[in-house]
């Protein structure tokens, strides 16, 4: 499992993580697209910009492996402003290519690309 150094662990202040510490001994949790409702908390939505960003500042419009990045935070995002870069693509492997789809995520958190 890669890890990705200089990422953040987690939103400062607060307990959302953003990395994990090691690999799973049964493989990586699978990744499956979650829906956001409006009605989602502040706080909810404040960590989605927040990893957005990170991710943005770490990778922007480039491909990137999964490696070390928390698979909960990602179902946030996957599958609209973090979408699979390789075809196939495994949602359960930590080897599994990633990219940002800019046009979404500028759209959905303007004030990360502002």
């Amino acid at each position: 499992m890669e890890k990705h150094r200089g990422f953040p662990g987690r939103l400062p202040g607060t307990d959302f993580q953003f990395t994990i510490r090691r690999a799973h001994k049964d493989g990586a949790t699978k990744l499956a697209a979650r829906e956001r409702f409006p009605d989602r908390r502040p706080a909810d939505k404040r960590a989605d910009a927040g990893f957005m960003a990170a991710l943005w500042e770490q990778f922007g419009d480039q491909p990137f492996v999964r490696g070390n990045l928390d698979a909960g935070r990602l179902n946030w995002l996957f599958e609209r402003e973090v979408v699979p870069a390789e075809d196939p693509f495994d949602p359960a492997s930590y080897d599994a290519l990633l990219q940002i789809n800019e046009d979404v995520a500028r759209v959905t958190f303007p004030e990360v690309f502002a």
